[in-house]
């Protein structure tokens, strides 16, 4: 039942992608992400919970990064 629900808040995410609203999907994300912990977690899989709380974390970065207005808007790194 937890996958569904994370697969749903990933689907929900996605839209909000593609709406052009990064700030709700990274959000949404972060949700999902705690899905899949928590299913890696009730299957026994430690080394999947940490690979997923430290994708978390770096994403919780980049949010906060992104947030501040300090993060690059493309590759060039000429739009701040």
């Amino acid at each position: 039942m937890i996958s569904i629900v994370g697969g749903l808040f990933l689907i929900i995410g996605a839209y909000y992608v593609f709406k052009g609203d990064i700030y709700k999907s990274v959000i949404i994300y972060f949700i999902a992400d705690i899905c899949w912990v928590m299913l890696s977690i009730d299957r026994g899989d430690i080394f999947g919970s940490i690979v997923i709380t430290i994708g978390m974390i770096l994403g919780l970065f980049a949010y906060i990064k992104m947030n501040r207005g300090v993060m690059y808007k493309s590759l060039k790194k000429d739009n701040v």
